[in-house]
């Protein structure tokens, strides 16, 4: 048996790779579904691999990362808009930089970025500050729901044989008969022959369960603002001329018609700090406003919200075999998300077949292509309509922000949805302007009645974060 602990989109590609050669595979993951970590809570922007260090880890695995993403999107039945990035000189002296990336990317080979001059700029994006000199233009990069990614990864190892398990958080290892037996909070017990390391925020303390040591990871805090489809503020993802710390404060837009601004970068002491803050804010709120202009965050305010990186010293992915016979992936900052289909190839072709020695063959009867549901309001009325005939409830609106059916929220639930974050993450029911101020009723009652349970037992994620707390009528 083939373990990998951690189960965001890291961890889930891996397992996913893995399942192309071995059927044995076994997902762990901590939290209550897959790619509710790290995952979910950053810009979600697939990068260009242009900007990364020469000679580095991230250089190596980001383009390559990229261009896997093409396939990717149609064996998970995930959306990505290649819609295009822009890192914007406003100063003077910060065109020496932009030509310092055309370099960088010339290094990196990465072909598909070209400098644009103020005027083709201006008309690409005619809300961006009308001070701008230039920017370097990358055509491939894109926007996507890398929690989508993951979810449909593991769904994925399901489909093919291999095991997925939540709510598994590991806590201790022994070795026995050369084998690691797996234990976990929960008094569960695995035995494993192989096991991978994508624990994420955590992956030096799960390191350290094996004997092993990585790169000491410091969570470093992004904060951002969420802006409803209202105004069409740009039509890529804009950069500034980035600092020593991160890629600056971005606007872009979102595979569903929003629009994010943010992250800040501030290094935290704790992994589980991901308040907002009210100088973080105002922060980006200031430094968003000097990309573009007429940013209304009174008026087209959806939410803000914060996110956490693996960030270490050497500020590059660490990824090896631990002298334990452990692989580590871990530090997986910025670009993780787009390298994590090269990090998983990595992890199995070198790490596993020619570093350990270990020959895999490939699966004859692998299924590549994994089915997902629909958004319905994004299909043919003619085809929605005879879905509706055969199933009422595809015709019953449950959240109208972002137009999410009954009958997608049931086939939510029937794919593993247990929580309201579940059904949140895996339909967007609840992600628009009124955050779920209408429709979470509706929700927690489909999930008490196909779920056999009583309202008081359904969550919003982890244990603990009931909804009611008393007999109610939904």
């Amino acid at each position: 048996m083939i373990a990998v602990i951690g189960g965001g989109i890291v961890g889930t590609l891996i397992a996913r790779e893995l399942n192309k050669y071995v059927e044995d595979v076994w997902l762990f993951e901590a939290k209550t579904n897959f790619g509710m970590g790290v995952t979910k809570s950053n810009s979600a922007v697939l990068h260009g691999g242009y900007d990364d260090p020469p000679g580095s880890l991230r250089a190596q695995l980001c383009y390559k990362g990229n261009q896997l993403y093409t396939e990717l999107q149609k064996e998970l039945k995930f959306d990505l808009k290649r819609v295009g990035s822009h890192v914007v000189a406003i100063e003077d002296e910060e065109t020496k930089y932009i030509y310092n990336l055309l370099k960088k990317a010339e290094k990196n080979g990465v072909k598909e970025v070209k400098i644009i001059e103020k005027m083709e700029l201006l008309e690409m994006e005619p809300n961006i500050n009308p001070k701008a000199k230039r920017s370097l233009f990358c055509e491939i990069a894109g926007i996507f729901d890398p929690w989508i990614v993951a979810m449909q990864a593991a769904k994925s190892v399901r489909v093919n044989g291999g095991r997925t398990l939540i709510k598994k958080r590991l806590v201790e290892v022994e070795k026995k008969n050369g084998k690691f037996l797996l234990k976990f909070q929960d008094k569960s017990e695995y035995f494993a022959d192989l096991v991978i390391n994508a624990a994420g925020l955590f992956a030096d303390e799960v390191a350290k369960l094996f004997g092993d040591e990585v790169p000491e990871i410091f969570p470093v805090k992004g904060e951002y603002f969420l802006l409803s489809k209202d105004f069409k503020y740009v039509n890529s993802t804009i950069f500034p001329v980035p600092t020593g710390i991160s890629k600056g404060c971005l606007v872009l837009p979102t595979v569903d018609g929003g629009y994010l601004v943010g992250p800040n970068a501030n290094r935290v002491m704790s992994k589980f700090d991901t308040a907002t803050t009210r100088d973080g804010l105002n922060e980006i709120r200031e430094k968003g406003t000097k990309l573009v202009p007429n940013l209304n965050f009174r008026r087209h305010l959806v939410k803000t919200f914060a996110g956490l990186r693996p960030e270490t010293e050497k500020k590059d992915f660490y990824i090896d075999v631990g002298k334990s016979g452990v692989i580590h992936a871990s530090g997986i900052r910025s670009p993780g998300l787009t390298a994590a289909p090269a990090i998983a190839k990595y992890v199995v072709d070198y790490l596993i077949q020619e570093k350990l020695g270990i020959k895999l063959y490939p699966r004859e009867n692998y299924i590549h292509e994994i089915d997902r549901t629909p958004h319905l309001v994004h299909i043919e009325r003619e085809e929605w309509n005879k879905i509706i005939e055969n199933d009422p409830n595809a015709g019953e609106m449950i959240c109208h922000c972002n137009k999410v059916t009954k009958k997608e929220i049931i086939d939510a639930i029937k794919n593993g949805a247990r929580t309201l974050d579940d059904i949140k993450f895996m339909t967007r029911a609840s992600f628009g302007e009124c955050q779920g101020g209408f429709c979470t009723a509706k929700i927690l009652k489909i999930l008490a009645e196909y779920t056999n349970r009583d309202p008081r037992e359904i969550t919003q994620n982890e244990d603990g974060s009931w909804i009611v707390n008393a007999k109610v009528r939904i």
